[in-house]
């Protein structure tokens, strides 16, 4: 079996729905993967398959040396804490060592952080299920030499890399990306219950549109979802909603104005935060529509 990454030292830190799946594809790639998480029990299924614990971040640091410290985490401010903060990666990290973060982060603080580190931005589109299958979209954003170092880390996880140009530019691709699944789950989720409402079955529409200009795979996947109320959390809908906070500082930042911005915030927040749907799939979008037409 082929191992690419045979003798790379790789860390991981954040072991969620998409980091775990990342850091098995990294191991089964042939891989040293050390692994630390908040929580253990994700930590404990990974020394299972293999991999080994890292008792802190600086530890973890100090075991990859000048090699490569994948992060898989939730928002800008955990990133900062995690390698920055007080018993943070700092600690520990070796001046040659590359840091890849998989999540969606600040554009701002991404651009300041690579100055201080080696550092590539790589968020990544396809969800949970692409990431169990090493199918993920990865935008990337670093320098050239980063770039090539951490190629074959992220074809270990992704199969399709595209670099987008200097740091930041990963995070500023993934933004426009979320711009568009946020505001055409809302779509979906209208056209689905405006077809319900009307006496026609939402599952056959649903069908009838696939294939024509309304297709995606949203209408495909999420409006599967929305059809069978099924909102078990894949990509929770308070990460989305911190994703459209992300694009509005972003759209301020460069000077766009944009009135579907606003309004996709505006539902974002209500789902989450009055409805309290924080931790359902972001699919669930679908309630707001379910409950005001009663």
């Amino acid at each position: 079996m082929d191992k690419p990454l045979s003798g790379h030292k790789i860390g991981f830190v954040g072991l969620g729905n998409m980091g775990r799946a990342n850091a098995r594809h990294l191991h089964e790639a042939g891989a040293e993967v050390t692994v630390w998480n908040r929580s253990a029990a994700p930590v404990e299924a990974a020394v299972q398959l293999g991999m080994r614990r890292a008792a802190s971040l600086p530890e973890l640091a100090r075991e990859v040396g000048a090699g490569t410290i994948c992060i898989n985490l939730t928002t800008t401010a955990v990133v900062g804490e995690v390698v920055f903060g007080p018993g943070g990666l700092i600690e520990g990290l070796h001046p040659e060592a590359l840091i890849i973060d998989f999540g969606t982060t600040g554009v701002a603080e991404t651009k300041a952080w690579a100055t201080r580190v080696n550092w590539v931005d790589a968020p990544v589109s396809g969800g949970q299920v692409g990431a169990e299958a090493a199918t993920l979209t990865i935008m990337v954003g670093g320098s050239e030499a980063d770039v090539r170092r951490a190629l074959p880390v992220l074809q270990a996880c992704g199969s399709k890399v595209t670099h987008l140009g200097a740091s930041g530019s990963g995070q500023v691709t993934k933004l426009a990306n979320q711009l568009i699944v946020a505001q055409t789950i809302d779509a979906v989720a209208q056209a689905l219950r405006l077809a319900e409402l009307s006496g026609v079955d939402p599952a056959l529409v649903r069908r009838a549109l696939l294939g024509g200009f309304a297709e995606s795979r949203i209408l495909d996947l999420h409006g599967d979802r929305m059809v069978k109320r099924n909102f078990t959390p894949g990509g929770r809908a308070e990460l989305q909603l911190k994703d459209v906070r992300l694009m509005c500082e972003l759209a301020k930042s460069v000077g766009l104005d944009s009135p579907t911005l606003r309004n996709s915030l505006q539902q974002w927040e209500r789902f989450v935060h009055e409805k309290g749907c924080g931790d359902l799939d972001h699919s669930g979008l679908f309630r707001l529509y379910e409950e005001s037409s009663g």
